[in-house]
């Protein structure tokens, strides 16, 4: 089956809610997997802190290039970043996104909730960063091969 039509469909923020949505509800679903962690609480807001942080260094780095922060339209990129956080992750945004569900997961303290992070992934590098990297490549060509030859796309 050929799901392409949700290539860049669902704004990124829409899945990590209903990921973060999924991992609660395995979370009440699966009492008996609950985990009895120390510090979960700070651990958790940590992780939250990190990936916001994560994602924000990216945000920032776009608007210093006055290039487009909208997910549904990498097309319309008006310039290619590669400076700032970009040095280290293609995709801090959606890292950081991630990183920030790993502090919820580490809230619910339920393994089964922590395997939602996977499916998130997969999703994102399925319908979100490959439609994106199409995108630059036809906008930037080599100067994007080069980039991406050296960067890789999460960590």
């Amino acid at each position: 089956m050929n799901f392409s039509f949700l290539e860049l469909k669902i704004p990124p923020v829409l899945v990590v809610a209903v990921t973060a949505c999924l991992m609660w509800v395995v979370a009440w679903l699966l009492p008996t997997l609950n985990l009895l962690l120390p510090g979960r609480t700070p651990a958790a807001i940590v992780a939250a802190l990190v990936g916001g942080l994560i994602a924000l260094a990216g945000v920032i780095e776009f608007h210093r290039a006055r290039t487009t922060t909208n997910p549904l339209r990498p097309g319309n990129a008006s310039a290619l970043v590669a400076g700032g956080i970009y040095r280290l992750t293609r995709n801090p945004m959606y890292l950081g996104l991630a990183v920030a569900l790993l502090g919820w997961g580490i809230f619910l303290s339920n393994p089964a909730s922590l395997a939602v992070l996977f499916p998130f992934v997969a999703y994102m590098n399925r319908f979100q960063i490959v439609p994106e990297e199409k995108a630059l490549d036809s906008l930037f060509g080599k100067e994007f091969a080069e980039y991406r030859s050296k960067v890789r796309r999460w960590l």
